[in-house]
């Protein structure tokens, strides 16, 4: 675990955290996905479009973790000290070049471990967030290799019978923010 001063944290990171979630620590983001990966702080971003479908991203395969995965908008990791919404903001234009508006965290709680198909582990506090976009997405290739726009109830109907299909951190999160989904669209 890196001490590092904040006035000398590397501009690529992720706040290391204890059982508790409080923050101990930086380390470089390259060196932290392993086998054995330190809880870290994280989050996920659910996108709806204007016409309120769902936006889905298939990883692309250079990722570390879950290549070629079908997965929520995008995830990423907060810097020391950088509100959670600035990041997600960040995250967005950097993955997929969209602006967000009505970002709220509608699962601050979330949790997760989980292993991929290489052993490399997820361990992290990943606090999930809902955002509109009136923009059409312009995916990055070394972040996002498909996208799609799907219907809400297809979307649920498709993890619900093959959870496998995506990646275990939006199988477990989707479940769980439907409803807030489904109010935010007024339905």
């Amino acid at each position: 675990m890196d001490q590092t001063p904040p006035e000398q944290t590397p501009a690529d990171h992720v706040v290391l955290l204890d059982e508790n979630g409080a923050p101990q620590g930086v380390a470089p983001r390259a060196t932290v996905h392993t086998p054995d990966t330190p809880l870290h702080l994280a989050f996920s971003c659910w996108v709806l479009g204007p016409d309120g479908r769902v936006l889905v991203t298939r990883r692309a395969l250079t990722k570390r973790t879950w290549p070629g995965v079908w997965t929520n908008a995008f995830c990423g990791h907060p810097r020391l000290d950088e509100p959670m919404t600035a990041a997600v903001e960040r995250h967005a234009r950097h993955e997929l070049d969209l602006e967000l508006s009505e970002i709220a965290c509608v699962l601050p709680d979330f949790r997760y471990r989980a292993i991929d198909a290489s052993g490399i582990v997820e361990n992290e506090i990943c606090p999930v967030h809902l955002a509109r976009t009136q923009e059409t997405p312009r995916p990055r290739a070394d972040e996002v290799m498909d996208l799609r726009w799907v219907e809400l109830a297809a979307l649920t109907s498709a993890v619900a019978a093959a959870p496998w299909l995506v990646s275990p951190w939006a199988a477990e999160q989707l479940p769980q923010i439907r409803a807030t989904i489904e109010q935010r669209l007024g339905r």
